[in-house]
């Protein structure tokens, strides 16, 4: 019998395991969208997604952020700003975001035709 492996012994290992981390967040791949706009203050990502709160979009892009895709920059100003922005790695994640972007139009197009009488 084989032994099955859970998605933490197959990150870093599996490449689809390892993506399939990366971006698990509930929003992690709408924070990644935002961002590949360019760089963006913590309260405008926030008021782009209103139904997540303060602490849950702290802890996304912490954890984004700990994974490379993310980069935190504060900057000495009164009062104090923070950007976010993509790294070099997560700006290669935009090819994911546009294939994602046609995937889901196509699924809603299936949705609507199978919603047809």
């Amino acid at each position: 019998m084989e032994k099955q492996t859970s998605l933490e012994e197959r990150f870093g290992v599996c490449p689809y395991a390892t993506a399939q981390s990366l971006i698990s967040g509930k929003w992690a791949v709408l924070i990644l969208l935002y961002l590949s706009d360019g760089p963006i203050r913590f309260n405008e990502l926030l008021r782009k997604m209103p139904k997540m709160t303060h602490a849950t979009l702290s802890v996304q892009l912490k954890t984004l952020a700990e994974n490379g895709l993310v980069q935190r920059t504060q900057y000495e100003a009164i009062p104090p700003r923070v950007e976010y922005r993509l790294t070099d790695m997560g700006e290669k994640f935009r090819p994911v975001i546009a294939a994602m972007e046609a995937w889901g139009n196509t699924y809603i197009d299936y949705l609507g035709k199978k919603a047809e009488p």
